[in-house]
């Protein structure tokens, strides 16, 4: 299998018109670990760590004002000689805190500490999305680089049955037609081959990205062999669903949304700031204090509109989290169904389907040198084959990207990976 690899990458270097590079060799392993910190995973990071900052913002008190003035300056008979402490000015400094009542505090806390809750299943579910589509690029890799080989294999095969027919025209042993015939099917295996190369190559550009490695480019090369797990076990979907980290996201906004609804009712109730002052006025008193307390006068408003947005906001929150996990639960649903009909068509290609194609164009191709058929027999046979080990190439692809995508959305079981022996 490594020596396909190996020549895979030179058909690779040659196919770009450029000077050939080593490849560029992952595993499964290697990309699931490289996927969980890539670029989009890291941009929900942040927002986890903005989240966790507005907890911080949300947890004090409002702070205190610090005041200080000059009044009651004479501009008519001047405010009189000697140092500021003497001069005819009414001097003061204060401070003023304002009392939140209502608990708003707390409350704010609160939803701030929801919306942090969400933001980490955001980033759990970032990484398990991104952990499906690194997963999901490296089989269409893998299947990508086995159909380079299985295609040039043909390709190789055709082009030797051309060679022969053309020496056995010279001969005088078959019709010139039926060479022009075999010659047709050898130039069509040849750009087949042209084209599973450049599949490879748009597999490798879509693996890198999502694994951080964009400098590899075409090059990366997945290194394994299939190794399909056993089919699902049936589960029960809803309550897998509900520990999803989607699931634990909406569940976390709408605990968020009623702690806004509450901060939002606690407006009712005003907040009173008090303030006291020193003053100093000289010739009348060299300490004078002021006492004070404001309360806004909510007369005719009792905040009905940031109420009803927040109540909105609430039932949206509440609609969302029943659509999220309806929708998870059929997802898994869907998952579980696919993976276990893909591992058995997979099952089924290898154990039947593929053998006795395989069988079949054995036997055309000994009966076609002991004259036995004609040409259009043999070349019915080997499209089939053909037809059949692509097929069969497409199933175990599917079958392992649908395992792998129940294993990672159920955590039914570890990632599995193809191993490295045949």
């Amino acid at each position: 299998m490594k020596f396909r690899l190996i020549l895979c990458a030179c058909w690779l270097g040659v196919a770009g018109a450029a000077p050939a590079q080593a490849p560029a060799p992952v595993t499964l392993p290697q990309a699931l670990a490289a996927a969980r910190d890539n670029v989009e995973v890291a941009i929900a990071r942040s927002g986890l760590a903005a989240a966790r900052a507005d907890i911080l913002a949300a947890n004090h008190a409002p702070a205190p004002v610090l005041s200080a003035k000059a009044a009651s300056i004479d501009l008519d008979n001047g405010i009189g000689p000697g140092w500021l402490g003497r001069k005819r000015i009414d001097k003061s400094i204060g401070i003023d805190w304002t009392w939140e009542r209502g608990n708003k505090r707390a409350l704010r806390t609160r939803t701030a500490r929801q919306l942090a809750e969400a933001a980490q299943s955001d980033v759990d579910d970032t990484i398990q999305q991104q952990l499906l589509a690194a997963q999901g690029a490296f089989f269409d890799l893998l299947a990508a680089q086995e159909r380079v080989l299985l295609v040039d294999e043909m390709a190789q095969t055709a082009r030797q049955l051309a060679a022969t027919a053309a020496r056995r025209t010279r001969a005088g042993d078959l019709a010139a037609q039926d060479t022009s015939r075999i010659e047709i099917e050898a130039a069509r295996a040849a750009a087949d081959a042209e084209a599973a190369l450049l599949e490879r190559q748009r597999a490798a550009l879509a693996l890198a990205p999502l694994i951080g490695r964009g400098d590899a480019g075409a090059r990366l090369q997945a290194e394994g062999a299939w190794a399909l797990p056993a089919p699902p076990a049936a589960t029960d979907a809803a309550a897998l669903a509900a520990s999803r980290p989607e699931v634990l996201a909406a569940a976390a906004r709408l605990r968020a949304a009623q702690a806004a609804l509450d901060s939002a009712r606690a407006l009712r109730k005003a907040d009173v700031t008090w303030g006291v002052s020193y003053d100093h006025y000289p010739g009348t008193s060299r300490a004078l204090v002021e006492l004070r307390a404001q309360m806004p006068l909510q007369w005719g408003y009792q905040f009905e509109g940031e109420i009803g947005r927040a109540l909105a906001e609430l039932r949206q929150a509440e609609d969302t989290q029943e659509k999220v996990l309806r929708a998870t639960t059929t997802e898994l649903q869907r998952l579980r169904l696919e993976a276990a009909t893909a591992l058995a068509l997979a099952e089924r290609y290898a154990s039947e389907i593929l053998p006795r194609a395989r069988d079949v164009a054995r036997t055309a191709e000994q009966a076609y040198q002991r004259g036995g058929i004609d040409l259009t027999d043999l070349l019915d046979a080997r499209r089939t084959l053909r037809a059949t080990l692509l097929e069969a190439l497409a199933a175990r692809q599917e079958a392992a990207k649908a395992a792998g995508a129940w294993q990672l959305r159920s955590q039914a079981g570890a990632v599995f990976a193809p191993s490295s022996a045949k």
